[in-house]
């Protein structure tokens, strides 16, 4: 059984951090200090702390379809209120990575449903790109190069949340990334989209 499996090898893992150092687990409750918040996709292949290399209270994450930066999404503003104002992270990573099912059903039309509310913004990133995207050459290329232009929409999305944007005007320090894991290679690639203030 999954769940069984699961909490077997959470105890190996506990175990064996606890041993490596006694101290890590009593010093992780006593409460987080990450730098940055990381964005990403909700997709089972593309764990943050894994892909950075972090440990437990080096990121605060948020995960969904597609890494959408959205501000009716109570949930993630929420999220990035908290890591802004409260945890002052200095850094905010959007994540997009290779072969992303959201980005994939956007190019293709949608899947019908809740997902398709969802994906809209990445439908209108298609079409605002369409000239470009029509240049390539086959569908893989146009599906990765809009999973780079959803990652570049959403950077300016986050650069536009007010939470984001009364952290700038008060000066302080924060900087929005765009990134793309590739699956292909396990590793990430920076877009330099970076934003360090409003302009």
């Amino acid at each position: 059984m999954l769940i069984d499996t699961l909490i077997k090898n959470n105890h190996a893992w506990a175990k064996g951090r606890a041993q490596a150092d006694p101290n890590f687990f009593p010093e992780l409750a006593k409460g987080q200090s990450p730098e940055a918040l990381w964005i990403g996709c909700a997709d089972s292949r593309v764990p943050p702390e894994q892909l950075a290399g972090a440990n437990p209270g080096d990121l605060f994450v948020h995960r969904n379809v597609a890494n959408l930066v959205s501000s009716g999404d109570v949930n993630l503003m929420a999220v990035v209120a908290y890591a802004v104002d409260h945890l002052k992270v200095k850094h905010l990573i959007v994540c997009g990575h290779e072969g992303c099912g959201g980005v994939a059903a956007a190019h293709d039309g949608g899947v019908g449903g809740i997902i398709d509310h969802w994906i809209a913004p990445i439908m209108e990133t298609l079409v605002d790109n369409a000239a470009e995207l029509n240049a390539l050459p086959d569908r893989a290329s146009r599906v990765e190069r809009l999973v780079e232009l959803n990652v570049e929409e959403q950077v300016q999305q986050l650069g536009l949340s007010p939470n984001v944007r009364a952290a700038w005007k008060r000066g302080q320090e924060l900087t929005i990334h765009g990134l793309v894991f590739e699956l292909s290679t396990g590793k990430v690639r920076d877009l330099g989209v970076s934003q360090h203030a409003p302009e």
